[in-house]
């Protein structure tokens, strides 16, 4: 029991708090009286208009098990609350052990007994085409319901993220009918076959940033496989994946095949990682909570374990860059779905001979940057997703000005309502400085001084990180240096934040363990099984 309780405590202080505060600033105005005085010189020039009406009903508050939306067992729901506001967007049902058992349970049944599995790959291939079918149907009302409950712009939502979803739903849906297992020639006369199975009930926890491609990444692999679900969403964002998974349903998906429990992670999050009739967990979201997943997941029954967790990830701007081009893509890199980004550009490392001219120019491009109400045209960077990250990101910006970081934009709240930060820029950075080892999960960016190729490469993969990173130089030998030298997941070169479905995605060292999308991410959710059978009067071998 005391040690439950610790797993709750660790789980509890890694996942977002299970109550947010409405209205968030008193404390720490007080506290960044400092550096607000400081950046109102920098702040850039935001009006928080009233908020707009989103053009969007919410039809789906309760959990969904075997196919029918019901209450949670003990009938308690929460909050989701709207990051312009900090008001209540709607009551979800709150789902806890009991829930996460019962879905656990119908699961195992649909696996073992019912037609997912044993039905045709093809026939598990046209279910998920006709699901992206009603994605791109429903497109706008997705990307309402994404942007009202998460805070990013609706057109980046309606142009990139609900077309993202669909577009991976199809790759792996072309994927269901092609996976197929070896037949090997054995020393001696046997058949031998290696053949690929679906691993089971796989649990999977998504986070808040980007909430309905995360959906995609983990139940479009998990699905063609063949395999059964059951998915808890964060907190903070629940109402999207229940909207898609009710189209998934309308698709023609089987009952009990997918199912989705809202709840917090102490509570719904660790029962699904400890359950021992789960076969495979996924998870996505900070470093310290895939720790203790992974240890639920070991002392349970020793699940299959992917993690998708955090970074720090270096951006190089080598001194032949261009730099009004580089300094573009670093900011695009780093400001993105307002910083909160696992792989964002969060460490600017730029090459001394362009280093002033670049942050003279990073400076323009921040305080040129749109902040305002997500639902209106032309806004880049909406609220912060709550007060407990919009709280931790000022506490960060303390951080810098208190350690001799130079800030040269931002600094402080953008508007009066709502968990606006204005976008930030520190210059003259070092690597010793929390703010260029934390991962801040805002629109912070912080640029650092190198000399030359060999000190960048050391001090870009001095970290525990190890999730992306981006180069930008006009120098192929550079490129192929430190393509191979930086020990990431990702490098993207002279561009950034490129998802395509079918490249696969994941860290080294502790931004986690497999990979998402592409081919790769199948491999989580197959079991690989020899058969060999004794041949007589073989023909040939």
């Amino acid at each position: 029991m005391m040690g439950q309780r610790l797993v709750s405590s660790l789980l509890s202080r890694c996942l977002y708090a299970s109550h947010r505060i409405l209205n968030p600033l008193t404390r720490q105005e007080r506290k960044l009286g400092l550096a607000r005085r400081i950046s109102q010189r920098f702040s850039t020039l935001t009006a928080i208009e009233d908020p707009v009406t989103p053009p969007v009903e919410v039809k789906y508050t309760k959990l969904l098990i075997n196919g029918q939306f019901v209450d949670a067992a003990s009938g308690k729901t929460f909050p989701t609350l709207d990051p312009r506001t900090g008001e209540v967007i709607a009551h979800v049902a709150e789902g806890d052990s009991v829930d996460i058992d019962c879905a656990v349970k119908v699961a195992r049944k649909a696996f073992d007994e019912g037609p997912w599995p044993k039905m045709t790959a093809y026939e598990r291939s046209r279910i998920l085409f006709k699901f992206a079918d009603l994605i791109d149907e429903h497109n706008d009302e997705l990307a309402a319901l994404e942007s009202w409950d998460n805070g990013k712009p609706f057109e980046q939502s309606a142009k990139e993220e609900v077309p993202l979803l669909s577009r991976t739903i199809r790759y792996y849906a072309g994927w269901a009918d092609k996976i197929h297992g070896l037949i090997v020639p054995g020393d001696g006369a046997h058949h031998v076959q290696v053949l690929r199975e679906p691993i089971g009930v796989a649990g999977q926890i998504i986070p808040w940033n980007f909430p309905l491609v995360m959906f995609a990444w983990k139940v479009g692999p998990a699905l063609a496989c063949g395999n059964t679900v059951v998915l808890k969403p964060a907190e903070q964002t629940p109402l999207t994946a229940l909207y898609a998974a009710a189209l998934l349903h309308e698709a023609g998906l089987p009952d009990g095949v997918l199912n989705v429990v809202s709840g917090f992670g102490p509570t719904a999050g660790s029962a699904l990682a400890g359950h021992m009739e789960v076969d495979k967990i996924a998870f996505t979201g900070s470093t310290g909570a895939g720790k203790i997943i992974q240890e639920l997941a070991a002392k349970s029954n020793l699940k299959s374990v992917t993690l998708e967790l955090g970074g720090k990830s270096p951006f190089i701007v080598m001194d032949d860059a261009n730099v009004d081009q580089a300094v573009e893509l670093a900011h695009s890199a780093l400001f993105h779905n307002q910083g909160q980004c696992c792989c964002a550009g969060s460490r600017t490392f730029v090459h001394e001979r362009v280093y002033d001219e670049f942050v003279e120019k990073a400076k323009a491009r921040a305080l040129k940057r749109v902040v305002g109400d997500p639902f209106k045209q032309g806004v880049e960077q909406g609220p912060q997703i709550d007060e407990e990250q919009f709280s931790k990101i000022l506490e960060y910006i303390t951080s810098g000005i208190d350690s001799g970081a130079t800030l040269v934009a931002g600094g402080g709240r953008a508007g009066n309502k709502g968990f606006y930060i204005q976008p930030t820029v520190f210059s003259d950075v070092k690597d010793e400085m929390t703010i260029a080892q934390e991962e801040i999960f805002g629109p912070v960016q912080t640029i650092l001084k190198f000399k030359n190729l060999n000190e960048v490469i050391q001090r870009a993969n001095a970290s525990p990180y190890g999730l992306a990173a981006g180069v930008f130089t006009n120098n192929l030998n550079n490129a192929n240096t430190l393509m191979r030298a930086l020990r990431v997941g990702t490098v993207w070169i002279n561009c950034y934040n490129l998802l395509d479905a079918a490249i696969p995605f994941g860290g080294y060292k502790m931004s986690g363990i497999g990979r998402e999308k592409g081919m790769d991410s199948l491999n989580s959710y197959l079991q690989v099984k020899a058969v060999i059978t004794p041949l007589e009067n073989h023909a040939w071998l």
